[in-house]
């Protein structure tokens, strides 16, 4: 069956009439509009009028039988496709023009595709733009005018139906993504203690809620209070994925019993069988504190040392850093001596990752550093801060501090017992 388009061209079936441009989204380039027209016609003698897009150059005009031939002439540089619902034995699985179309769709899904029918038959036409044609065209109604204004109108709502649902698609990975890293955030196992706790968390990435930093706080059955916080080197979703993988190690191998230089020569194994390659390391920090309160044991694998707030003691305490072990994953058989602590009766006990104290102190290369950040809390603990409001004010002057956001992950974590930590 042959289209009835007024115009004097003509072209052989199959036969592009021009090259096919190089390979690009289905939306129109510099080179104008083209037409991909499905139609049986067993005379050959396709008839199409002369056509102009909108910035005045001709729109390129190829030509199918079926849809073996569409296929092999459907390319990114095809933008639009004109699709007669009449045409025969298009789809040997088709059972009617209707599942013509869909497999059409289905090859082409970022083109626009304008259904062509009898006037007499409205109905399936409507049906057709309802299984997703951007329009429908009247054989008996068909001219240049129509038809140029039907194929431009077709490309740009698809270009903006694609976009719509490029956006939908990008905002719901966006929130099942953020469900997903709120859920790989620890929840504190703290029941039956007397401890306060806070923490703060920022990614360095952007958009992420989710960094190489980790920790978390449980208490097992005998009282005491396991406090851990760590930093995986690197900022990307696999060293994320393996903060948490360590994390739930950790919370695992706790509650099983393990603890101390046991424990961290375990987690190391975890991450030597997990990291993407060798040179993955990771920085941890543990913290063991006794059911009473006024001791405690710590762990330290090439984290920065954790700050102690106590009444006795005019400046925020740096708990000793000498004799720590190394970072997990860097050297086998690694060993990491206990510290033992005097917390007292009243303290504040801060833990955190570098990206607290590395970022930059004015325009110029100095850090905050461990000492700046001493100062820093010890003002802020003067001030009356306490609990989360302490932590939501030293991090946001630190990032002040630098100018601007960190660019490094950020994790500090807060534990306080007695008056000192309420305020």
């Amino acid at each position: 069956m042959s289209v009835p388009v007024p115009g004097p061209r003509a072209a052989p079936p199959g036969e592009a009439r021009t090259l096919p441009q190089p390979r690009t989204a289905a939306a129109p380039s510099d080179g104008g509009l083209s037409l991909l027209v499905i139609e049986d016609d067993p005379a050959g003698a396709l008839s199409v009028p002369e056509m102009l897009d909108a910035s005045g150059k001709p729109v390129r005009i190829r030509t199918a039988r079926n849809l073996t031939e569409a296929t092999r002439l459907l390319t990114d540089d095809v933008h639009c496709i004109l699709l007669d619902l009449a045409l025969p034995g298009a789809c040997p699985e088709a059972g009617d023009a209707l599942d013509t179309l869909r497999e059409v769709l289905r090859l082409a899904p970022r083109h626009a595709v304008l259904a062509l029918t009898a006037e007499t038959d409205a109905e399936r036409a409507t049906e057709a733009v309802r299984v997703g044609a951007q329009d429908y065209l009247f054989r008996d109604e068909l001219d240049e005018r129509v038809l140029s204004r039907a194929i431009r109108y077709a490309v740009e709502r698809k270009r903006a139906d694609v976009a719509q649902r490029q956006l939908s698609e990008s905002r719901l990975r966006a929130q099942e993504n953020a469900r997903l890293e709120r859920g790989l955030l620890p929840t504190p196992l703290l029941d039956g203690s007397d401890l306060s706790f806070a923490a703060r968390y920022r990614p360095g990435r952007s958009r992420a809620l989710l960094g190489g930093d980790f920790y978390d706080t449980v208490r097992t059955p005998d009282g005491t209070v396991h406090a851990m916080i760590g930093d995986v080197c690197g900022h990307g979703p696999d060293e994320a994925a393996l903060g948490v993988e360590l994390r739930i190690a950790w919370r695992a191998l706790t509650f099983a019993g393990l603890s101390g230089d046991v424990l961290l020569s375990t987690l190391q194994r975890v991450l030597e069988h997990e990291r993407a390659n060798e040179e993955i390391f990771a920085t941890l920090c543990t913290v063991d504190i006794a059911a009473d309160g006024r001791t405690a044991g710590m762990f330290l694998a090439g984290h920065p040392t954790p700050l102690l707030v106590r009444p006795d003691s005019p400046l925020p305490l740096l708990l000793p850093y000498e004799d720590g072990g190394p970072a997990l994953g860097l050297l086998p058989q690694a060993r990491w001596p206990r510290h033992e602590l005097e917390l007292g009766a009243e303290w504040s006990l801060l833990m955190y990752t570098d990206g607290l104290i590395e970022g930059r102190v004015g325009t110029g290369t100095q850090r905050l550093g461990q000492e700046g950040m001493a100062e820093l809390i010890g003002r802020q603990f003067q001030e009356g801060l306490r609990g989360e409001k302490l932590l939501d004010a030293a991090v946001r002057e630190v990032r002040d501090l630098n100018g601007g956001e960190l660019t490094d992950d950020v994790a500090v974590l807060l534990l306080d017992r007695g008056p000192l930590g309420q305020g």
